[in-house]
């Protein structure tokens, strides 16, 4: 009896080790499988050929990311924070002769909508102006089924191959041993991985560029991010890119501001949205479309199927052949914005994919996730989801079914149900797949075409401005800096050196640290186990065809219009009615809208007594808030203004993010002696009227239509 009680404790024990073992933090151990397999290659999927398609056959894969789509409940893992709206997309320019698809072949067709708009690491209560890529996704509701769009508002991603994405959102999230920091990059692990993947340096000069941090949902671009397939009715191919241009523009915020904005109101662009659509200022994009014959795949110095890469406009112009326009918002949150479910597998005849590993990786992982959030795979079924088009299957069943189907039938081919629902012939509208042809081995490796991870990003921040550039080596040391390991800084400065020197150099020395001469570590981990290293090493970046691409910059970006600018009065009892009535009026004839500030919250006199109400008190506002600041006249007003500090900040925090300032009759007064524009001479965004607000109104718009006078931060040494 004692040697059997020995026996069933030393069983427990063991038990009690092997679950032990599942707590290991992986140290000195080989990576498997959840079934234990070791695993030889985790960078790459299995294709057919080095550029063929990924094989569904790659359960290593498969199971990795069905795992990672799987990780949270109910909440997106990704693009959790969103914002969307209804609207329509018209097409003013046909495709037919490189498409079959009808909503692209119609000229005039308005095809309804549903576009999505959010952050990408944080979680649903995380803050708008997070320094994040923001998810781009629209569902298109055509008569021949739904196409969705899934793309970003930056035309690159960090990684070629679907493989790697878990790796990349698990070092983004939050450190998992303490959750910490929410939506932020600016920790160890996020850039521990980017050092180590220097694919991922062309869109981390993008996310650590201003675009990261746009000025509103409809001030940014959107883009298909992959090489897709228009198909014509001969069935001839063609690649193609997709575009979203704003016809308001592409503009920003400054970095500081953006951090402030996240405190005064972290809803900053979801009520951007919903106040705009609200007031009839409907937001609206072209559409765009960058098309390549099959025959000239292989004629750019970089790959097509290489979703780190752009094609640069300058060889291949954006031709404009649609727009949309976003003009109803949603009428309840949950029902649409939260349960929509995007899918780049949704297409409709006409277009087709590309061997894009990244892509094809996506086609897998986006119908996983949505039936795992949405409970199965009737999430079709919500109203937000259900196509225009007829729906007519023989699927059954499964959770939250709506449908209520008659007949006995539920297959396919049957004679009981008179062979219905019925194949479709191609010509009848029935999808067919594009007939690529494919020759290759059944192998993990990417192509040779893919390892130049330099020349892009080199391109990129060469096509900046001075500014740019400059915002982007202030993130990245804001970044990097934030880091506890400085090994990971020291990696991240080296592949920065590979792209441009003089940045590596910058941000080495606001660091406080060195360029190393090399690297311990090679400088790309990311190659199977039994390979030569020097086989995967990126090639040095190229003498490319294209230095500078004017598309790039955003300052060569629409600045014609202040359509939609909120721009605050600052007043106090006492003001000038006139100068308010005059400028209001030349700014909302521009389609601006002027906000009064005042330092109550009902409402303020003027001159003569006569009130006025106030859209916010001072108290509950900051000047980050605004596009611009106008001090109308008034003794007794500018008076009380000088008294009160928060004014005097609002106007001093206006200038240090580089916003248009305007002051007339007694405000010129405040302005140059209570401020810092006192130092601001010869500053073509700081309009000075002592006459008042009709002379100085035009000027004041055109220096609004510009932006922001990035000028500033060099001339006035004035940090951004």
């Amino acid at each position: 009896m004692a040697a059997k009680k020995e026996n069933n404790s030393n069983e427990t024990n063991a038990k009690i080790e092997q679950l032990a073992q599942h707590t290991t933090d992986g140290a000195d151990q080989p990576l498997t499988t959840n079934q234990g397999l070791k695993i030889n290659d985790n960078q790459n999927s299995l294709k057919a050929g080095t550029r063929g398609p990924t094989l569904l056959e790659d359960f290593i894969m498969r199971e990795k990311i069905t795992h990672f789509d799987h990780e949270r409940i109910p909440e997106r893992i990704v693009h959790a924070r969103g914002v969307a709206a209804h609207g329509y997309f018209e097409l003013t320019e046909s495709l037919e002769k490189y498409t079959k698809a009808k909503f692209l072949t119609q000229v005039g067709k308005k095809t309804p909508v549903f576009t999505r708009f959010s952050t990408v690491a944080g979680s649903r209560g995380s803050s708008d102006l997070a320094r994040d890529v923001r998810g781009f996704a629209v569902k298109f509701y055509t008569e021949e089924g739904n196409y969705d769009l899934v793309g970003n508002n930056i035309p690159v991603f960090f990684i070629q191959d679907a493989i790697k994405f878990p790796d990349l959102i698990h070092s983004v999230k939050p450190e998992p041993h303490n959750e910490i920091p929410q939506a932020a990059s600016a920790h160890d692990t996020f850039w521990d991985f980017i050092s180590l993947m220097p694919e991922s340096m062309h869109m981390i000069m993008w996310a650590m560029s201003d675009r990261a941090i746009p000025r509103s949902l409809r001030m940014m671009e959107g883009f298909g991010i992959h090489t897709f397939r228009l198909i014509n009715d001969e069935g001839k191919a063609t690649f193609v890119k997709f575009h979203w241009k704003p016809r308001l523009g592409v503009h920003s915020v400054a970095w500081n501001e953006a951090q402030k904005i996240s405190g005064f109101d972290a809803d900053f662009h979801r009520r951007d949205l919903w106040e705009a659509i609200d007031g009839g200022d409907f937001a609206e994009w072209d559409f765009g479309v960058q098309l390549v014959a099959e025959a000239d795949e292989h004629k750019f110095d970089f790959d097509l199927l290489d979703a780190t890469k752009i094609i640069p406009e300058e060889l291949v112009p954006v031709k404009i052949v649609g727009k949309m326009v976003l003009n109803r918002n949603t009428d309840n949150y949950f029902a649409e914005t939260e349960q929509v479910a995007f899918l780049p597998s949704n297409i409709v005849p006409g277009i087709d994919f590309s061997n894009d590993p990244l892509l094809q990786g996506r086609l897998h992982s986006y119908l996983d996730t949505q039936i795992s959030r949405l409970g199965g795979p009737n999430f079709h079924e919500i109203p937000i989801n259900r196509p225009v088009a007829p729906l007519h299957n023989n699927q059954r069943d499964s959770a939250f079914r709506q449908t209520i189907n008659k007949g006995k039938v539920a297959y396919e081919p049957n004679t009981l149900g008179g062979g219905c629902p019925f194949q479709s012939m191609a010509q009848d509208g029935g999808f067919t797949s594009y007939q690529e042809k494919i020759d290759g081995n059944k192998i993990r490796v990417r192509s040779d075409s893919f390892r130049d991870h330099f020349t892009q990003a080199a391109l990129f921040f060469n096509s900046q401005t001075e500014y740019e550039q400059t915002h982007i080596v202030d993130a990245l040391s804001f970044e990097l800096g934030k880091l506890e390991v400085g090994a990971i800084r020291e990696r991240v400065v080296y592949i920065l050196n590979q792209i441009d020197e003089t940045l590596a150099s910058k941000v080495a020395d606001n660091l406080g640290i060195e360029i190393p001469a090399k690297l311990d570590l090679p400088m790309n981990m990311s190659f199977p186990a039994d390979a030569n290293p020097d086989d995967y090493q990126p090639i040095p970046k190229k003498d490319a065809k294209v230095k500078k691409s004017a598309a790039l910059s955003m300052a060569n970006t629409v600045k014609d219009t202040i359509k939609t600018r909120q721009i605050a009065f600052l007043v106090a009892d006492g003001f000038d009615a006139d100068d308010v009535k005059t400028m209001k009026n030349a700014l909302e004839n521009q389609g601006a809208k002027a906000k009064i500030i005042g330092l109550k919250s009902k409402s303020v006199k003027d001159a003569s007594g006569n009130e006025m109400k106030v859209d916010h008190a001072l108290r509950t506002v900051a000047s980050v808030l605004f596009d611009a600041v106008y001090i109308p006249g008034g003794e007794q007003s500018i008076a009380a203004l000088s008294e009160e500090a928060d004014a005097i900040e609002f106007v001093n925090e206006a200038f240090r993010h580089c916003k248009a300032i305007a002051a007339s009759g007694a405000g010129v007064n405040f302005l140059k002696e209570e401020t810092y524009v006192r130092k601001a001479a010869n500053d073509k965004a700081v309009i000075l009227n002592e006459n008042g607000a009709k002379d100085a109104a035009q000027n004041f718009i055109k220096a609004i239509a510009e932006h922001r006078n990035w000028d500033r931060e060099k001339a006035r040494k004035v940090p951004a």
